[in-house]
């Protein structure tokens, strides 16, 4: 994937990072989840601890947001 990713959600842990990847996936919108670095001892302690970004294609992005944005229940 050579395009540039945005930003459009921070989940609070994996959990809710594959809840907004799955409504956007449903919409075709592609969809990449990076966890926020933690330290090590921490994430071997309390695997899938700390946020997660959601990552769309800039072109999608306002999409992505909209359909989030109508979705805050999720």
């Amino acid at each position: 994937m050579n395009q540039k990713m945005i930003q459009v959600y921070s989940a609070n842990g994996d959990l809710e990072a594959q809840v907004i990847k799955g409504l956007l996936e449903s919409h075709s919108i592609t969809c990449l989840l990076q966890p926020y670095a933690v330290s090590s001892l921490q994430n071997i302690l309390v695997p899938g601890m700390g946020g997660v970004r959601v990552l769309v294609p800039a072109e999608e992005a306002d999409e992505a947001k909209r359909l989030i944005g109508t979705n805050e229940h999720v």
